[in-house]
């Protein structure tokens, strides 16, 4: 699997309350902070304070590899309790791209939300690495010759840490009230 392959992953879990519920969580932009050891906090940019296609928020990261990074985000899909897509550039050209651009992001994330019979959500999240630079490609520079474990093993962190986030919102929504 190579970077340029614009590789995914995904996890999913079934939450026991309906889509409406879940979805005020997912499109909380500032709850992956407390649920992922990756995002630390995240922001509405120019005045917005909801999601809407087309708005930004900046994304506060760190990584024990790469350091502290910002990002900058545009919601790219936004259907109703079904769906919540955005697109991550890199606004300060860390990562070697010359300007930030949505149609070309270092990654792109969503949240998938489906009716369960007995009024339960199948809850999905996933991300696509590429195809602009990132952290990635800047381990890869390093090691072109391991690209494709540098690949599989970020795809894994991705993985965990979009399972901590589920999890955490499953615990929110199911837990004492």
């Amino acid at each position: 699997m190579r970077y340029a392959d614009g590789p995914t992953t995904s996890t999913e879990t079934s939450v026991a309350a309906p889509p409406a519920r879940v979805w005020e969580l997912v499109t909380d932009i500032g709850l992956p902070a407390r649920l992922s050891p990756e995002l630390q906090r995240a922001t509405w940019l120019d005045g917005a304070t909801a999601p809407a296609l087309g708005a930004r928020f900046e994304g506060l990261n760190t990584h024990p590899l790469l350091g502290e990074w910002r990002t900058h985000s545009y919601v790219v899909e936004l259907v109703e309790e079904r769906a919540f897509a955005w697109a991550v550039t890199a606004p300060d050209a860390r990562f070697g791209d010359e300007r930030p651009d949505p149609d070309r992001p270092l990654a792109t994330w969503r949240f998938d939300l489906s009716p369960e019979p007995g009024g339960g959500t199948l809850l999905r999240h996933s991300a696509r690495i590429g195809p602009a630079r990132s952290g990635v490609s800047l381990m890869i520079d390093r090691a072109p010759d391991h690209e494709e474990e540098i690949v599989a093993g970020r795809l894994e962190q991705l993985r965990t840490n979009m399972g901590a986030t589920l999890q955490g919102i499953k615990s929110l929504v199911e837990g004492p009230a």
